[in-house]
């Protein structure tokens, strides 16, 4: 066989297997579930959230910047295969570089560019996001091997005490206890692995929240580190046994929305789901005098507490 039809031969199998990538990529684009309205978002749900729209910006620039990046590093790829392969007519090896100054300062000051441009962004939106106010309602969310706790801080009907001296709500930094309501009884909400949303069946517990209004969540564990996500927030923060951490939303649309734990906490930790149901301020109140009404009057244990050296540390940040 001469040399050009086994060129030809060699070919034909490289060819076949190129074919077959393209064609999988076609179908992994096109039989997906989602839309051409789904497209912008990148993977991301619809946010539900005043904060989530900044995080969805987030995303969506860094996933332009790596496209961009993307590009000039296949551009340069390609050009090299095509423009510097091997000659049929000349095998002797080119002459060799030992280094060249432009392209090594490029390649050094160029990735340096880019994460400083990236760390920028996300210092400046994970600062407002994390940024705290004055909030018309307080939860506590406690994590727990193998499900989820919810202290609903509120002035409630029917529910005596106070959340500032409450013992189960020892685990909280006297910071946060500050902000909460005078007289706060409260109510809470515990799930087990077994509990399901009774609308629709989802497993896990279903936390409340009003739309329209400030919710600070304040999150606390008993046991390991568990992971509070909401899926529609488009954020999630740990929840770490003898340490505090909380942040602030305002819903925006009503609804029965997906939430699990997104840290590795365990042989059960894919049972640790939950659910948030965003209904009208109205109906919001209505749930908590029915969560009195039902004799969860004030607040499950919140975890374990923080040392004094951490408490102090954590008033300093302030």
């Amino acid at each position: 066989m001469s040399p050009n039809g086994s060129d030809r031969s060699s070919r034909r199998p490289m060819r076949r297997k190129l074919l077959q990538v393209l064609t999988a990529g076609v179908v992994l684009a096109t039989a997906s579930g989602c839309t051409y309205k789904d497209f912008p978002r990148l993977g991301m749900p619809t946010p539900v959230t005043e904060e989530a729209p900044r995080i969805l910006s987030l995303w969506q620039g860094s996933w332009a910047a790596a496209l961009v990046t993307g590009i000039l590093v296949w551009g340069l790829i390609i050009w090299s295969v095509i423009f510097h392969r091997r000659s049929r007519t000349k095998v002797e090896v080119p002459p060799q570089t030992r280094y060249n100054m432009p392209i090594e300062a490029l390649y050094t000051v160029v990735p340096l560019i880019i994460v400083s441009v990236l760390f920028y962004f996300t210092a400046r939106d994970e600062t407002k996001i994390l940024a705290l106010s004055k909030p018309a309602h307080t939860v506590n969310v406690v994590g727990y091997q193998w499900s989820w706790g919810f202290n609903y801080i509120e002035n409630v009907a029917g529910s005596t005490g106070d959340a500032k001296a409450d013992k189960n709500l020892g685990a909280i930094p006297d910071k946060y206890r500050a902000d909460f309501p005078a007289n706060a009884g409260g109510v809470y909400d515990a799930g087990v692995p077994g509990t399901r949303n009774p609308q629709n069946g989802n497993p896990g517990p279903t936390l409340w929240l009003p739309k329209g209004e400030k919710v600070r969540f304040i999150l606390s564990s008993r046991d390991v580190i568990h992971s509070f996500w909401v899926l529609p927030f488009l954020f999630k923060q740990d929840v770490i046994p003898g340490h505090t951490n909380v942040f602030e939303v305002t819903p925006t649309r009503e609804g029965t929305f997906r939430g699990k734990c997104a840290e590795l906490c365990g042989v059960d930790h894919s049972r640790m789901l939950f659910n948030v149901k965003v209904v009208s301020p109205e109906r919001y109140q209505q749930h908590l005098k029915e969560l009195a009404e039902e004799g969860k009057t004030g607040y499950i244990p919140s975890g374990i507490e923080q040392t004094d050296p951490a408490r102090n540390a954590e008033k300093n940040q302030l």
